[in-house]
């Protein structure tokens, strides 16, 4: 038996093991069973190399043992908002509150997500004006500054952010910055050398056990969270690079939308960074401070909640509060995604409000970032434009937004896309907001980016090519491992 026949039958006896440990032992979801059972026997040579790299399912337990880590102080404050709830004759500050109880109900019991009453909310939706908003704030920062992006450039924005930084912390400010290895895989830590030197700390989420190669492409850290002084809370779409402030040549305008928050909601934002800080640095864990949860100025009436979700959660908690918001709809849900690849369920409930009557609009990109991934949400899409839902593509450049807004009356703005990615691999944050007028502006920001938009309609999907036809095909099968 020649060398080449030897390595076929390993890699046979490989791709047959695989897929034991897919079916039998991992016990992932049917969909992606079957997908990456075929990935295996189609593509015998590859298929366990794509596997190392994107089926992984490492135990929860060996990955996050978080059990030690707390979130002190806002426990009694859990325990008293749910027993206020089960309360029926409890009734919120604001009535437009109200009719949401369960959803909150749903983000305190599982999520221990604290429901606070006064916040002001800045919606930014223009790379340029959010960035101006961080540079001011870090300028004015007293204490500390926590910083946390799945993508950190080293272009011009990046090395402006990091010098701004090192002028904070050469004035004695405590600066921790925090990014995702894969999403920024061409950044180090030499890029931090003078960070560091002035008494920064950088801490780098699931880095690679190999130079240049990370095996972990699942289980990553899609956050993007700013906390000064605890004070200010920054969290939304938009990452760190150029790109984000419409410089890039291949996507042009970078239409995206981000949160700037005052008020008691930047404390659970602040709980979620200690948390992330503690599993990514080993060394340095960040004590929970009074300095770091001060006394809040009461700037807003704004109510909302932040939720976070990620494959440590029990629930797929981020989406499964977009359910019940689609749920809770008597007339409208405005969607904006870079990517709509829903799961059964959500694709579902969506199609059910269109049907039912409601207006349900989703806004996409006209262009991919992710060819696999936009394809999988051509083929979503067609689905649901048959329900009667209306579609947009923005065509004025790249639309990063994740938000969607029900009824004109709460919204959700944050890290997650609409995808199986997003829900059930990737650590994320969202802050729920049952606020009208927050709402209004996110839904009259919709409305104009619709002027900016092609309104996509059943008839011409239909009358897509053969090549689209075949290359949809492909990518919805593969859609629930994208």
């Amino acid at each position: 038996m020649n060398i080449v026949s030897i390595l076929v039958a390993v890699l046979f006896i490989i791709n047959m093991l695989l897929a034991i440990i897919v079916v039998f032992i991992e016990r992932k979801d049917a969909s992606a069973t079957w997908a990456w059972v075929m990935i295996l026997f189609f593509i015998p040579f590859l298929g366990f190399i794509f596997y190392l790299f994107f089926g992984q399912n490492l135990t929860r337990r060996r990955l996050f043992n978080w059990a030690g880590m707390r979130k002190i102080g806002i426990v009694d404050i859990i325990t008293k908002q749910i027993d206020q709830i089960r309360d029926p004759e409890f009734r919120y500050y604001d009535d437009n509150v109200d009719p949401y109880r369960d959803l909150i109900y749903m983000h305190l019991i599982n999520n221990d997500a604290i429901l606070t009453h006064d916040n002001n909310v800045q919606l930014l939706m223009d790379g340029q004006e959010k960035f101006d908003h961080v540079f001011d704030d870090i300028k004015q920062a007293e204490d500390h500054i926590h910083i946390q992006y799945y993508i950190f450039r080293n272009d011009n924005l990046g090395k402006k952010l990091i010098q701004e930084l090192v002028n904070k912390a050469n004035e004695g400010v405590k600066v921790r910055v925090m990014y995702d290895e894969l999403g920024s895989r061409n950044l180090s830590r030499k890029h931090f050398k003078k960070l560091i030197a002035a008494g920064g700390e950088v801490a780098v989420f699931f880095p690679s056990r190999f130079p240049l190669i990370n095996l972990r492409l699942n289980y990553r850290n899609h956050r993007k969270l700013i906390i000064i002084d605890g004070q200010i809370g920054y969290v939304g779409g938009f990452n760190i690079g150029d790109e984000y402030i419409g410089t890039s040549k291949k996507f042009g305008y970078w239409r995206d939308t981000h949160l700037r928050i005052q008020g008691n909601a930047v404390d659970p934002m602040q709980t979620r960074y200690i948390l992330d800080w503690s599993q990514a640095s080993k060394k340095a864990n960040i004590d929970y401070e009074s300095r770091y949860f001060p006394m809040k100025k009461n700037l807003g009436n704004a109510t909302m909640q932040i939720v976070s979700s990620g494959p440590d959660s029990e629930w797929e908690q981020i989406k499964n509060g977009y359910i019940k918001m689609i749920m809770s709809a008597k007339e409208s849900i405005f969607i904006q995604t870079p990517y709509f690849i829903p799961d059964q369920s959500l694709l579902d409930v969506l199609r059910i409000a269109s049907l039912s009557g409601k207006d349900v609009r989703v806004m996409i990109p006209d262009k991919p970032d992710h060819p696999f991934v936009y394809w999988a949400t051509y083929s979503h899409i067609g689905e649901l434009l048959k329900t009667g839902a209306k579609v947009y593509i923005y065509n004025k450049g790249f639309i990063h937004a994740k938000t969607i807004v029900i009824d004109r009356k709460m919204n959700s703005v944050g890290t997650a896309n609409i995808d199986m990615r997003s829900f059930k691999l990737n650590f994320e944050v969202n802050a729920f907001i049952y606020d009208q007028e927050v709402s209004e502006i996110v839904a009259q920001s919709f409305e104009k980016d619709m002027l900016d938009s092609t309104r996509f309609t059943e008839k011409m999907y239909e009358n897509r090519s053969k090549w689209i036809r075949a290359k949809e095909s492909v990518s919805r099968l593969l859609s629930p491992v994208l």
